[in-house]
């Protein structure tokens, strides 16, 4: 797998299956060198990577993340070893516990223990029968690990991390707690704006929903922000760590804060404050730029 250092991060549910085709093929010729996408309510995660992988040619397509609540693990493991190899290695699974309102209130099933539950589940899927051509490599699988206990997860029994809504600081905690020779793919969002006022607005209204979650929300009070910078929308203290805005040299320092921390690997994510993502962003931080 050749995943180079930065990457897109986009909701892409938005686009028809040709639309979200060329977006993918938009951000290939960028010279981006993965496009992440999350699993809410949309497509199926799974399927939305075989369209991906069919309609580029270099580009490594990460899930960011696939609910593990979604499928059962042998489920996983043999979609996982199949667009690997249909692919030639250009698959990356992201998993993830997802959220408590999600898997009970929407889906439907008992949420468990994160860590525990995670554990089990990449246990099964190594255990998981595969009769079919193997992929080329031994695909790779990063999970969605913000605490350190999930972090010490996939240190022992995954390839590596994806971090969201997380600070270079954050980043450079996950480091330390993955050690050496482990996938840091972190996600950082950014708006290209440059009045403050305007930003912090567009960052507010991406933020809502994960200021309402509790896996995000004990994540920033490890990282030192107290529930007065979570309260109302979010404090500018929490907005502006965590949400990238500015100019393009702005923006661009913020990424590299990541890698100075010991990232591997940061995947953009463009905020427009529209469902779509600010492809003039995206265009302009493009590699080679």
């Amino acid at each position: 797998m050749h995943l180079t250092r930065t990457g897109v991060f986009a909701w892409i549910d938005d686009y028809s299956a040709p639309e979200v085709a060329a977006f993918a093929q938009r951000v290939e010729s960028w010279g981006y060198g993965a496009l992440w996408y999350p699993e809410a309510m949309g497509r199926e995660s799974f399927a939305t990577a075989s369209w991906l992988l069919a309609n580029t040619r270099r580009l490594v397509v990460g899930t960011g993340i696939a609910n593990i609540y979604a499928r059962d693990p042998n489920s996983a493991a043999s979609a996982q070893r199949g667009l690997s190899e249909q692919s030639g290695d250009r698959f990356l699974l992201g998993l993830g516990v997802s959220h408590l309102p999600l898997v009970e209130g929407v889906r439907g099933h008992r949420y468990g223990q994160p860590v525990a539950t995670m554990r089990a589940y990449l246990q099964a899927m190594a255990k998981a029968p595969y009769q079919a051509p193997p992929p080329p490599q031994p695909p790779r699988t990063v999970l969605a690990a913000l605490g350190p206990k999930m972090l010490a997860l996939a240190a022992e029994l995954a390839d590596g991390a994806h971090p969201y809504n997380v600070t270079p600081e954050h980043t450079h905690e996950a480091r330390r707690t993955l050690g050496p020779g482990k996938l840091l793919c972190v996600e950082q969002a950014a708006i290209l704006e440059s009045d403050a006022s305007v930003a912090r607005a567009c960052a507010r209204a991406f933020l809502d929903l994960y200021l309402q979650l509790p896996n995000y929300v004990n994540n920033w009070k490890r990282m030192g922000f107290t529930d007065a910078d979570i309260a109302g929308g979010g404090s500018d203290r929490l907005v502006d760590a965590t949400i990238a805005w500015g100019d393009e040299g702005l923006i661009r320092a913020r990424i590299k804060s990541h890698f100075d921390a010991g990232a591997d690997h940061v995947c953009i994510q463009a905020l427009s404050g529209k469902a779509r993502p600010d492809e003039r962003l995206l265009a302009l931080l493009a590699p080679g730029q």
